[in-house]
């Protein structure tokens, strides 16, 4: 580990002295959706983004607004210049066009540039200071007490002389969540989301009063060739792929610390991101046990508007006491196959291979999906019996802008699909499975289902956006000493059975999820959103019905929703 940490510091040293970095935007559905909107309209990629790796670079969301208003060639309407806008001011370091200066600055130093509570912009440094909260209440079926939020907090970001971009982001939290929520916490001891939490009682004890949470992100950024290769080290989130879920990597878990190196060159980008997870997070006054999760995603534009991603990811742990210097060097390697070095090390570790796609065409649908395979014997395959190491999971889906000629109306249909015991793993299965502090690192249901999602999007006027999702699935769950697959934490040698493995089996259960949003924008930033969510739970076992609805009403300054879509 003293190796691995040598290492970046000398490439930190060394980066200082060359080329200019973005810092990033912070993962937000709504933000992701205007951006990967305008990139289907365009017709053609944007030069210098990678839609199918998030987080997005600020210059590169700036400079595909920039073209969009600059080549004219698209008929905009008014909410559509209101977005590019909304875009330009939020990346005004990077931006040509904006319309970000305060007619009334107060006190003539805050809010002296519309999106920022205070912006320096002198030679050789950049820097935007803004107030973060997110106030919440409602009511819903089955909670004693008033489900509520609470987060208070500010974010920094800025650039010096160019050269390095810095990010810092910092919140309290206290949350009184729906039951189903408040359950999956007490099942799962973790927030979604969220990494290291309290209650809000001095016994410990879960109960109707919520839960207390420290939320950080941060990261220094630079480019080490200009405009070629750019590297990222801190804490935050990412994901990988075009749908609204990821099956290889996704914002679902907690924060945690990566490296990421990307590379783009002609018609290609490349991707490697290091990071570091923490295993068994259960109990306090202890260093949790680590382990390391290592990507690499290779996209190719094959055209102007198809691109093909193959990736690979390898997640391992070694039981050595939680020294925390179990970082395997072998996995340094940027352009090896990690399966090779998987069976170099003893085939203890957990690798999984796949590739993604997206289709942008006649400038108002998106094809796009995911393939990933985790374990496959092609021998097995041919006999057709079910045997559980055949593991895989596939995406796919469309999204059609501006449906039926409808201004700002955007559909999105996607299906996702898991065989059982994918992402789980043997051998102190907690530092090898796909997860990071007890939750899937991909998509929230872990494996061993099948997911319907419709989702409707409507922006009537431009500060005020409607849209409504509706996600089915189907998923096999476990009775008390069971594994059927589903849960992605157990260790796989415990399986029910060899052969006759399916999608659904165990106990059948049915989700129905349905979410209505109208979010409605003050100012820069600044949304009071309403939500209505209903949803309903039936399985075998009747004890684990669970109806509810939900209805909220909040206020938030510079964060996204807090989304708990499971």
């Amino acid at each position: 580990m003293k190796q691995f940490s040598t290492s970046f510091c000398t490439l930190l040293l060394l980066a200082l002295q060359v080329g200019a970095q973005s810092t990033l935007v912070p993962y937000n559905q709504d933000y992701q959706h205007w951006v990967e909107r305008y990139e289907i309209k365009r017709g053609k990629f944007a030069e210098h983004l990678m839609l199918s790796i998030k987080l997005l670079e600020r210059r590169g969301v700036a400079a595909l607004a920039d073209s969009i208003l600059k080549e004219n060639r698209l008929k905009l309407n008014k909410t559509d210049r209101f977005n590019l806008f909304y875009l330009l001011n939020d990346n005004a370091e990077w931006a040509d066009t904006t319309h970000d200066k305060s007619k009334r600055p107060i006190l003539g130093i805050f809010y002296q540039y519309t999106p920022d509570l205070y912006r320096a912009d002198v030679r050789d440094f950049n820097l935007h200071i803004n107030p973060v909260f997110h106030l919440g209440m409602g009511v819903a079926t089955g909670s004693e007490n008033r489900p509520f939020l609470n987060t208070r907090g500010a974010e920094m970001r800025g650039l010096i002389a160019r050269r390095v971009g810095f990010y810092t982001y910092l919140a309290d939290n206290i949350m009184l969540f729906p039951n189903y929520v408040m359950d999956y916490i007490g099942t799962r001891n973790a927030v979604p989301g969220e990494g290291f939490w309290k209650t809000r009682t001095e016994s410990g004890v879960l109960d109707n009063t919520g839960v207390a949470v420290l939320t950080a992100r941060g990261y220094v950024a630079f480019d080490i060739i200009k405009n070629i290769m750019s590297f990222q080290l801190g804490h935050d989130k990412q994901f990988y792929g075009n749908g609204y879920r990821s099956l290889i990597l996704s914002d679902f878990s907690a924060n945690y610390l990566f490296a990421r190196f990307n590379t783009r060159v002609w018609k290609v980008n490349y991707t490697n991101s290091y990071t570091q997870l923490t295993a068994d997070a259960v109990g306090t006054n202890r260093v949790y046990p680590k382990k390391y999760a290592v990507f690499h995603h290779l996209g190719i534009n094959i055209t102007d508007n198809l691109n093909v991603g193959l990736f690979e990811s390898v997640v391992y742990g070694r039981p050595d006491g939680y020294k925390n210097d179990t970082f395997d060097l072998s996995y340094l390697n940027p352009i090896i196959f990690y399966r090779w070095v998987e069976q170099q090390v003893g085939s203890a570790d957990n690798s999984i291979i796949g590739f993604d796609w997206r289709w942008n065409f006649l400038r108002q649908f998106q094809l796009y999906g995911q393939f990933v395979l985790d374990e496959f014997k092609l021998s097995e395959a041919r006999a057709g019996e079910g045997w559980w190491g055949n593991k895989h999971g596939i995406q796919a889906g469309v999204k059609y802008v501006d449906a039926w000629g409808i201004k700002n109306l955007d559909l999105q249909a996607e299906y996702n699909a898991v065989r059982p015991y994918t992402y789980s793993h043997f051998i102190d299965e907690s530092l090898s499975n796909h997860a990071h502090f007890n939750q899937p690192l991909a998509h929230p249901l872990g494996a061993n289902f099948r997911e319907w999602i419709g989702i409707v999007r409507y922006q009537p006027l431009p500060r005020l956006m409607l849209s409504g999702k509706l996600i089915y699935a189907q998923q096999g769950l476990d009775r008390p000493g069971e594994n059927w697959g589903s849960n992605i934490l157990l260790d796989n040698t415990t399986r029910q059975q060899e052969y006759g493995n399916r999608i659904g089996q165990g106990l059948a259960t049915t989700l129905l999820f349905g979410d209505f949003t109208a979010s409605y924008q003050l100012k820069h930033n600044l949304f009071i959103d309403f939500k209505q969510v209903l949803r309903r739970l039936q399985s075998e076992d009747t004890t684990r019905n669970n109806n509810l609805s939900f209805t909220s009403l909040a206020i938030r300054l510079n964060i996204a929703q807090r989304l708990h879509e499971f």
